[in-house]
């Protein structure tokens, strides 16, 4: 790349990659225009800490000229590669890429990719540990952390743990040396046109790969398992989930096993995910926002009722909608719990659409949801909502509630994105 060279960055959000990427193509003295359809308002926080630096904001809005008079378009991996604004970069003969394509392009250090469906954030924070003890180790990607931001402190001998969404993936044309898959069941399919879709997403985690690299695999998914044909490398399988996942990676490495069992015995998981809050007047509180899918939502109910098999479970749940079925997480939620408090939402008319008989609790924020969940019988009070936090504008239709999403800069529901419900949880249960 050429210092004098326009880079348009599509996407700037509220996760903290995209102002990871406005650092770097600043950093390369790059001329840099960001574009979001969210106004500097509702991007307040990460338009706060590119404070003093050169970059040109439009936001609120994107313009067809920024599209057509640049070097390279980076995109957030949310936007869809059918956005008619690429589209009119490709026609234009502009090259596309998203901060974890450029970094693979760039990085000259050894990548081992996380992907799945459930539990990849847990299992690359958990490798990440695991090297550190022995390699200069960066940890970065889905996790809201652009890895271009450590480009320049990587070296050949470095280790390099990404967390890659099926989004991030769309656009690789490079796979990691060592590539996981936790697990595969439908997700996202508001932007996919089924689940065979999704993972051909997924499948370029190891798609590229060649003889020598590897592909860690879950024995007890029998979706994963399917992918063995299609490998090109080592297959190596794991049982025991999270943790077993993480070891097969550290032994490969060479990691002493009395490294990792030490690591694993003080490793405390990831904030947002099962995350044990407080007990308040003898009701425990769980935050597990990144539940986003009715199958998360299983694997928490499963771990719970073990954990607490003589608990009564109060559940707060609810959101917008992925086109995914509730069906089966109607079933499980009237076999393990006591009481659902619902937010609202499009994934929660469907919820209570197949609950018919179940009492169900309708809040209209989250501040109410614990409130409430406080008033009721029950010893385990959970937050696994099985749905989306928001609307994302690229999946809206035309006419469909702009004006709102445009007021709030939250789609339809209440929150910025599920980090957001999360941190909203906290707060609320911390209050009572």
């Amino acid at each position: 790349m050429q210092k004098s060279s326009k880079i348009v960055i599509m996407g700037l959000g509220l996760h903290g990659g995209g102002v990871g990427v406005v650092k770097y193509f600043v950093s390369q003295k790059a001329e840099v225009i960001v574009t979001d359809l969210k106004n500097s308002s509702q991007l307040k926080e990460s338009v706060e800490e590119l404070k003093g630096l050169k970059v040109k904001f439009v936001l609120g809005k994107h313009r067809e000229e920024d599209f057509k008079n640049a070097d390279m378009i980076i995109k957030n991996p949310d936007v869809p590669s059918s956005s008619p604004f690429l589209e009119i970069a490709r026609k234009n003969n502009i090259p596309i890429k998203d901060d974890i394509s450029l970094f693979f392009d760039l990085c000259p250090g050894e990548i081992i990719g996380v992907t799945g469906t459930k539990g990849k954030s847990t299992v690359a924070t958990l490798i990440y540990e695991l090297l550190k003890s022995k390699f200069q180790t960066v940890l970065a990607g889905n996790i809201g952390i652009s890895p271009l931001e450590f480009l320049s402190d990587i070296k050949k001998d470095s280790k390099v743990v990404l967390e890659l969404s099926s989004f991030a993936l769309e656009n690789l044309q490079k796979s990691p040396q060592i590539a996981v898959i936790t697990n595969l069941f439908p997700d996202h399919l508001n932007r996919y046109e089924g689940f065979r879709e999704y993972i051909e997403a997924k499948k370029a985690i190891f798609k590229y790969q060649d003889k020598k690299d590897v592909l860690i695999l879950n024995n007890n998914d029998p979706e994963s398992k399917k992918l063995v044909s299609e490998a090109k490398g080592k297959v190596i399988f794991f049982d025991n989930y999270n943790t077993d996942a993480a070891i097969k990676v550290a032994e490969l490495f060479k990691i002493p096993e009395n490294d990792i069992q030490r690591i694993i015995s003080t490793f405390k998981g990831v904030p947002h995910r099962q995350e044990f809050i407080k007990e308040v007047n003898g009701k425990k509180y769980f935050n597990d926002t990144t539940a986003t899918n009715p199958r998360a939502v299983k694997f928490a109910l499963e771990t719970f009722k073990k954990n607490f098999p003589n608990s009564k479970i109060i559940l707060i749940a609810g959101g917008e909608d992925k086109k995914l079925s509730y069906r089966a997480l109607a079933e499980d939620i009237e076999k393990n719990v006591e009481r659902l408090v619902l937010l609202p939402g499009s994934a929660s008319n469907l919820i209570k659409r197949d609950l018919k008989k179940f009492k169900i609790y309708n809040v209209k924020s989250m501040t109410e949801a614990v409130k409430r969940a406080s008033q009721l019988d029950g010893d385990i009070v959970i937050l696994s909502p099985g749905a989306a936090s928001f609307t994302p504008h690229h999946f809206l239709k035309k006419g469909d509630e702009q004006k709102n999403f445009r007021k709030n800069g939250a789609g339809f529901n209440l929150f910025k994105n599920e980090f957001d419900r999360g941190i909203k949880f906290i707060k609320a249960v911390n209050k009572l």
